[in-house]
């Protein structure tokens, strides 16, 4: 598609949408119940009110504020409505251009939207995911014009490296360090996967992404792809997303036809196709080489690096892997420039992180804040604080592979390193909020039993290690353990640290050695419940 045509479908768009007095917005993620009945009530009351020429029900992504949904916003007067049922949509029509409805209506200053700082969330809840009109009015695909219009690839590598970014599946690599190991890899073709296989219990920030802006994933994408000399790109995503699979293959599709995928992509020399790849649901998958082997269609095993991907991907070619934040990161920082990104965020985690807030927190979903932001004021501001009655005990970042930090830490920036010195991790972005009701031994056997299950049996020290310490677990939790026992699970959890052969048997203690290096008082107590047992024993 050429600049002109782009220009035609914006103006004729922009034409339509403001035909309309009133532009009704309706939550359509997978996460919200009920929204698809919400919008054909709405779109009845339109009809029945013949309101027809002046309101104009639309539907759109993840808004965030999920524990207020289903969400209605009402443009342009920007009233919010929460828990909104399809009973409700007469009335809702009928007061557009009235007085809001209290019941329904949410503060306008609430600081889960006034404190956030959003990135790769700016368009989500503010457009059709599956519109490219839409995106392209929303300033999408500007930064794929520019960037193939007045930059050579070492330009983009350039911009990547000066921004600072770190990659937002976890490990938080360098991006433009990655970028450039593909570019100068020798061999051919080069292969691009796009990450989505978010199995984290509690996560579901790519989802969120893929159902609200797809588009954005794709730009993302083909502006790497020009950057390190690819040609042929996956996303690699678990089928149990169908909404997120069936919007990423509409927009692929509309991409293709509008020459913003394929061939000669917008006119230039770019040739950059995508395919979806639909994983099992093998949470081992989610690391870098077991997925290249998944997509080749073999069993999803993790190998030992190196050699990395960047060099022997896939079909042993170089690949460029990152996850879909990471991707959705692109445009907007190609379009503002590397400075924009690295002036925000702390020296070494810069930008902002996306990240789903869940657990005993007033105000969950899906928020987006700058990295060094404090986790009280996540918690306390954005989150609420927690439910009436309850304190917090714990912030629990990372999922499965990250750590519990405990209340009297809370004014811990959020970066890379400041977690990783708490025994946390970024993660790709999951965090629970947990209040005084819960055991820490309860919670970190949970995680570990997920290990458990999920890990694929390559490696011994996995295997065996991760089933072994879930059984110590279980014993406190029947305070039937021993000091000998709590021996054992910090030895098993150093062991399977240092000897597993991938990063899930690598961090899968993680949750355990945090908990007991901040609340060891639990583990102690169920130890000493056990003795005392033994001592009243006749």
């Amino acid at each position: 598609m050429h600049r002109e045509k782009i220009d035609r479908i914006i103006t004729e768009h922009r034409q339509f949408l403001d035909q309309f007095n009133h532009h009704v917005f309706v939550c359509s993620g997978l996460g919200c119940p009920r929204n698809d009945e919400i919008r054909r009530a709405l779109e009845r009351a339109v009809q029945t009110q013949h309101l027809q020429d002046a309101v104009l029900i639309r539907k759109v992504g993840c808004m965030g504020l999920c524990s207020a949904g289903p969400l209605v916003l009402i443009q342009p007067q920007e009233l919010m409505y929460q828990g909104v049922q399809p009973e409700d949509a007469e009335e809702i029509i009928a007061s557009l251009g009235k007085s809001p409805i209290q019941r329904l209506l949410l503060p306008a200053d609430l600081a889960f939207f006034t404190r956030q700082h959003k990135n790769v969330l700016r368009l989500s809840g503010r457009i059709d995911p599956e519109s490219l009109p839409d995106y392209l009015v929303a300033g999408g695909y500007q930064a794929l014009l520019k960037t193939l219009a007045t930059l050579q690839p070492p330009d983009i590598l350039r911009s990547i490296q000066d921004s600072g970014l770190r990659g937002r599946g976890g490990a938080g690599y360098p991006t433009g360090l990655k970028w450039a190991t593909v570019a100068k890899a020798q061999g051919s073709p080069k292969y691009l996967i796009c990450n989505a296989d978010e199995g984290d219990p509690g996560a579901f920030m790519d989802r969120s992404l893929l159902e609200s802006t797809p588009h954005a994933i794709l730009e993302g994408m083909i502006m790497a792809a020009y950057a390190v000399g690819a040609s042929q790109g996956f996303i690699y995503i678990r089928a149990e997303y169908p909404l997120a699979v069936q919007r990423l293959k509409r927009v692929i599709r509309d991409a293709e036809q509008n020459n913003l995928l394929g061939h000669s992509i917008c006119g230039s020399n770019l040739n950059f196709h995508i395919q979806i790849r639909l994983g099992a649901g093998a949470f081992v998958c989610g690391e870098e080489t077991a997925l290249i082997r998944s997509i080749e269609g073999k069993r999803g095993l993790p190998r030992p690096r190196p050699p990395y991907p960047a060099e022997k991907g896939l079909w042993g070619c170089p690949t460029l892997i990152n996850n879909v934040e990471t991707y959705a990161n692109i445009p907007p920082l190609i379009t503002h420039g590397p400075e924009w990104c690295a002036n925000l965020g702390t020296d070494k985690s810069r930008g902002t992180k996306v990240f789903a807030l869940t657990g005993r927190v007033r105000h969950t979903g899906l928020i987006e804040v700058p990295m060094g932001m404090r986790l009280r004021e996540i918690v306390d501001d954005i989150g609420g604080g927690l439910t009436e009655g309850h304190t917090l005990k714990a912030v629990q970042t990372g999922g499965p592979s990250g750590g519990c930090i405990p209340a009297a830490l809370l004014d811990t920036p959020v970066s890379y390193e400041s977690l990783n010195e708490l025994g946390s991790i970024m993660g790709s972005g999951g965090m629970i909020v947990i209040d005084e009701t819960s055991s820490m031994v309860d919670i970190v056997t949970y995680f570990m039993a997920f290990c458990r299950d999920e890990s694929c049996g390559k490696c011994t020290p996995c295997r065996v290690g991760t089933a072994q310490i879930h059984n110590l677990l279980i014993k406190f939790q029947n305070h039937r353990a021993t000091m000998a026992d709590l021996e054992m699970l910090e030895w098993l959890c150093d062991l399977l640290k240092n000897t597993s052969l991938c990063g899930l048997g690598q961090s899968a203690p993680n949750p355990v050695l945090s908990a007991l290096r901040f609340f060891r008082r639990e583990f102690l107590d169920c130890i000493a419940t056990e003795q005392a047992h033994e001592e009243v024993k006749p």
